[in-house]
């Protein structure tokens, strides 16, 4: 699974808190890549949540700057895990619109063998320059021949571009889009989208599908199997958790 939790942001961010909570209760993913987490030197998001569902927890910043009112606390990715994280590692990705920005990534004990996850929030100013640096950056930490093995390489992000740009070809051209390779392609798995009440109205990402689980095979005798993928995050309530629409695949590994 994976989740643009949509920060502190709204006057109801605590409210929408539990219904994140909730989200993840009916959907009980074994791995769930979340962006736009808060957190502090003491706590963050991703372990709130996970000490609420029994699952392992990390978290790595900054995505985002942080809004000056609420200097303590940092946007960032988090990762929930049902299975041990044994290594979490963070990564500082190109970026021309702010000084930083994280990638992380995380090995995880899976009963067949090490896991290897990466989770991102790629920039998302329209000019595609820094966005495809960021891609390439991304895809070198998915082909990296050291996460090679049993299972397959996941990338968890809301990666800030629809499917038909450069960006996301070169994305595709090394791993497999989860959501077209489950035959959901007929449905357009908008992320951002207008029957969202939070999300934001008139940008170029929206009506997009801009969120993705992406997988690689670890080996070339192991091809990626994608049984179904749909959203989640309540995309016909009128107070949905987030202003993104979260994406859930099951993978057969």
């Amino acid at each position: 699974m994976t989740w643009n939790l949509w920060w502190r942001f709204g006057r109801q961010w605590q409210e929408r808190q539990h219904g994140i909570l909730a989200t993840l209760r009916a959907v009980q993913p074994d791995l769930a890549g979340l962006q736009e987490v808060w957190g502090t030197a003491l706590e963050s998001q991703a372990h709130w949540l996970g000490d609420k569902l029994g699952m392992h927890a990390a978290f790595a910043a900054p995505s985002l700057p942080h809004p000056p009112e609420q200097s303590e606390y940092e946007v960032g990715v988090g990762l929930l895990s049902r299975w041990p994280i044994q290594r979490v590692e963070e990564h500082r990705m190109p970026s021309v619109h702010r000084s930083e920005i994280v990638a992380l990534t995380a090995v995880i004990e899976h009963p067949t063998g090490p896991l290897h996850t990466v989770i991102s929030c790629v920039d998302y100013e329209q000019e595609s320059g820094h966005r495809m640096a960021q891609a390439r950056y991304l895809a070198d930490l998915l082909t990296d021949p050291t996460r090679d093995g049993p299972l397959p390489v996941l990338l968890l992000g809301d990666l800030n571009s629809p499917p038909t740009t450069p960006e996301m070809k070169l994305l595709a051209s090394v791993a497999v889009d989860a959501w077209t390779a489950s035959g959901a392609a007929g449905d357009a798995g908008h992320t951002l989208s207008t029957r969202n009440p939070y999300a934001p109205r008139g940008t170029w990402l929206t009506d997009q599908r801009i969120d993705y689980v992406l997988a690689r095979p670890g080996r070339v005798d192991q091809p990626v199997v994608v049984e179904q993928a749909f959203l989640a995050g309540t995309p016909h309530a009128s107070h949905p958790p987030s202003d993104h629409y979260a994406v859930v695949a099951d993978l057969h590994l």
